[in-house]
C-alpha cells in the first residue's frame, strides 16, 4: 500500500511485518589517525611485575575512515562501505565516516547499517557536503520500517534537488545537523516507515514525514512540517506546528525542560579532542548558531582508544586510571561489566560499537557519581541471561544530581536478532536525575535467535532513581512490561512502543486478572509522574485473537498526568480495550485507526 504523499492519516497495517533479513558484513582497512601513540593492552602483571599504565589517545582504528577535501576517490569509498552494510543488519561491519572542516561537492552518502557519518568541526556549519546523506530503503522493497542503526552528526547539507532523504526507522539518530534545504523522512515511493529522532538540528525548508508513523524532534529549528501519521512530538523547536493531537497528531511542549547535548569529536587544528556540551534547561532552538557552542572539551589524549579484542579488564583498568573511554567500531565481548566509577567519565562509542555480555554478566555498571556521559554504542545480549544489561547507579542510589546529571544518549539494546540473546531486564537507571536521550531497547521480533522463549526479556526499561527525564523513549516487543517506572517525579516526552508479537496465546500475556501487561506502567507507589505523545501498538501475529486491556497503566492520583496517548492495532492482529487503565476508547476492526487519549486524568 502506498500512502498519498500529503496524507496526515494513513494506517500502516503492516508495518510490524518485518522480515527475517541479515548478511555478514565485510570490514575494510582505512588509514589510521597519526599524531597520537597507539594504545597498547596492559602488560600482565606477573610476580614482581607492576602492570604499565595504558596510554591515551592513539589511533581510531581500521574501521575509522577520515577524509578532508582533497582525498581522493572520497564518492568511492562511500559506495564501498554502502555495498556491504546496505542489507547488512545482523551483520559485524562497523563504520564512521568522518569528515574534516572544509566544504565537499558532488557526494552522495548513501548510509547503511552499522554506519555513522560526522563533521569534525566545532559547528555543523565548519563541515559543508554539497550533495546528499541518504537513507532509503531500495534493499527492502521500498519499506524503511528495519532502517535501524546509523546515525548523522555534526554536518551541513546543501541537497542536490533541494532536499535531503532520510527515511529511518529506530536507533538512527539525525544530530548537530544543518540541512539548507528541505529534509524527506519517508522512501522513496513513500513505503511504511517507522521512526525516528531528530535534535539539535536545523533544516532550513520544511520537513516532510509523508509515511512515517511517528517521529520526536528536539530543540531544533525547522523551516515548516508537513504532516502527521500517528505520533509527532516536538520539545523546544523552532518553527514547530502547534498542539493539536490528535489531529493533526501533534504534541508540542515550548522548551524542553533539561538537556544536554551528546558528546562529539572534533578537530581542534590537527588535534582531536571530545566537545561535552553544557547543560540547559527549557531548552529551545539548537545549541551552535550563535558562534562556539557553550561547554568544554578534553583532549584525546584522556581517553583510551579502544579496538575491538581488548577485554573488560583492560577497559576497567583505563577506567582506574582516570581515563575515559573511546570505543572505536567494533565488537567487544564482555567477561565482567565495564565498571564506571568516577564522576564525569564519558564513555563514547564510534559506528555503533557493540558490547556483548558474556556468561550472563551486565555489560555496563555506573556508580551514583555526578556527570557521566554515556554515548553512542549498542549493547547486544549474550545468549546466557543477564539480570540486566545496562545500569546507571546501584540499587538504593539516592544522590542529588541535579546539578550534574548522568545522560545515556543514542546507547541500544537489543536482545536476539543477530543470535540468541536473553536479559531479564535490559536497561536500570537507578540514579536520581537521569536524562534518557534517545534510546530503542528492543527485543527482536526477527532474525536469528527470536521465539516466545528464546531471546526472552521480560522488561525492557525499569526506572527506580527520582527524578528521571526521558526525551525520546523507545522500548518494543518485551514479553511483560516495556517500561516500569518507580521513582517520583518522572517524566518522558515521546513514547514509542509495539507489544511482542509472538506470544503464543493469551495466557501466555495474563497479568493476574489483567489481561496482558501495559506497555509503560508507573508504579501504584508514584505521587508525582507526568508524560506526553505516548504510543503503544500490538501486532499478535501468532494468536490475533489476544487482547490486550490497556497500553498504559498509572496510578489514581492528582499529580500522575498523561498528555496524548495513543493505542493501535496494527491490522487487527490483537487489540486494545482501553488506552489507560480503564479509560479510553477500544480498537477494533483491521483499520488501524489509533484509539486516542488527549489529556489523563
Amino acid at each position: 500500500m502506498t500512502p498519498s504523499p500529503t496524507s496526515s492519516s494513513s494506517g500502516r497495517s503492516a508495518v510490524g511485518r518485518r522480515a527475517v533479513l541479515g548478511a555478514a558484513a565485510a570490514v575494510a582497512s582505512v588509514p589510521a589517525l597519526g599524531g597520537l601513540a597507539a594504545p597498547a593492552a596492559a602488560a600482565p602483571s606477573g610476580r614482581g611485575r607492576s602492570p604499565k599504565a595504558l596510554p591515551g589517545g592513539g589511533d581510531l582504528g581500521p574501521n575509522v575512515i577520515v577524509f578532508d577535501p582533497s582525498t581522493p576517490g572520497i564518492q568511492a569509498k562511500l559506495d564501498e562501505v554502502f555495498k556491504k552494510q546496505e542489507s547488512a543488519q545482523f551483520g559485524t561491519g562497523r563504520y564512521a565516516l568522518l569528515f574534516k572542516p572544509g566544504s565537499y561537492s558532488g557526494l552522495n552518502a548513501q548510509l547503511g547499517f552499522y554506519t555513522s557519518i560526522a563533521g569534525l568541526g566545532l559547528s555543523p556549519d565548519d563541515t559543508t557536503i554539497n550533495g546528499d546523506i541518504t537513507v532509503d530503503a531500495g534493499w527492502f522493497n521500498g519499506n524503511a520500517t528495519q532502517n535501524f542503526w546509523r546515525s548523522a552528526e555534526n554536518l551541513a547539507v546543501v541537497p542536490v534537488n533541494g532536499t535531503n532523504r532520510w527515511a529511518v526507522a529506530q536507533a538512527a539518530p539525525f544530530r548537530r545537523m544543518h540541512v539548507r534545504g528541505g529534509l524527506n523522512l519517508a522512501p522513496d515511493g513513500y513505503g511504511w516507515a517507522s521512526g525516528g529522532y531528530i535534535a539539535d538540528s536545523r533544516i532550513d525548508g520544511q520537513v516532510g514525514p509523508y509515511s512515517q508513523q511517528q517521529w520526536y524532534t528536539r530543540d531544533s529549528a525547522v523551516g515548516g512540517w508537513l504532516n502527521g501519521v500517528w505520533n509527532m512530538v516536538f520539545s523546544g523547536v523552532e518553527g514547530a506546528p502547534g498542539q493539536s493531537f490528535p489531529n493533526p497528531p501533534y504534541t508540542t511542549l515550548n522548551t524542553t525542560p533539561i538537556s544536554r547535548e551528546k558528546p562529539f569529536l572534533y578537530l581542534n587544528g590537527s588535534e582531536y579532542r571530545v566537545f561535552l556540551p553544557e547543560k540547559r534547561t527549557n531548552a529551545r532552538g539548537v545549541t551552535w548558531g550563535n558562534g562556539t557552542p557553550r561547554g568544554t572539551s578534553l583532549p584525546l589524549s584522556q581517553f583510551y582508544v579502544a579496538k575491538p579484542g581488548v577485554t573488560a579488564a583492560t577497559l576497567n583498568e583505563a577506567l582506574t586510571q582516570g581515563l575515559h573511554l573511546l570505543l572505536t567500531p567494533g565488537i567487544y565481548h564482555l567477561d565482567r561489566p565495564v565498571q564506571v566509577n568516577r564522576a564525569n567519565t564519558v564513555v563514547l562509542g564510534l559506528g555503533y560499537a557493540t558490547l556483548i555480555p558474556d556468561n550472563g554478566v551486565t555489560a555496563v555498571k555506573v556508580a551514583d557519581v555526578d556527570g557521566v556521559r554515556l554515548a553512542g554504542f549498542l549493547v547486544d545480549a549474550g545468549p546466557v541471561n543477564s539480570a540486566t544489561l545496562l545500569e546507571v547507579g546501584p540499587q538504593g542510589a539516592s544522590a542529588d544530581h541535579s546539578a550534574n546529571p548522568t545522560t545515556v544518549q543514542d546507547v541500544f539494546i537489543r536482545i536476539g536478532g543477530a543470535g540468541p540473546g536473553k536479559a531479564t531486564t535490559s536497561m536500570v537507571i537507578n540514579s536520581r536525575h537521569t536524562i534518557v536521550d534517545h534510546t530503542w531497547v528492543w527485543r527482536a521480533d526477527h532474525g536469528d535467535g527470536v521465539g516466545w522463549e528464546t531471546n526472552r526479556a521480560d522488561y525492557g526499561v525499569r526506572v527506580n532513581g527520582d527524578d528521571v527525564l526521558a526525551t525520546g523513549l523507545f522500548v518494543e516487543h518485551f514479553n511483560k512490561y516495556d517500561v516500569q517506572w518507580f521513582g517520583q517525579r518522572g517524566r518522558t516526552i515521546f513514547f514509542q512502543n509495539e507489544k511482542a508479537y509472538d506470544a503464543p496465546n493469551q495466557a501466555a500475556i495474563q497479568n493476574g486478572s489483567i489481561k496482558g501487561y501495559a506497555a509503560y506502567k508507573v508504579a501504584d507507589s508514584v505521587t508525582t509522574h507526568e508524560g506526553w505523545g505516548l504510543g503503544s501498538y500490538c501486532y499478535y501475529n501468532v494468536a490475533p485473537s489476544i487482547v490486550q486491556h490497556h497500553g498504559f497503566a498509572a496510578p489514581n492520583a492528582s499529580g500522575v498526568k498523561f498528555h496524548n496517548l495513543l493505542v493501535v492495532s496494527l491490522g487487527g492482529q490483537g487489540q486494545y480495550e482501553r488506552v489507560i487503565n480503564d479509560t479510553g476508547s477500544p480498537t477494533s476492526g483491521t483499520s488501524t485507526v489509533p484509539s486516542t487519549v488527549v489529556s489523563y486524568p
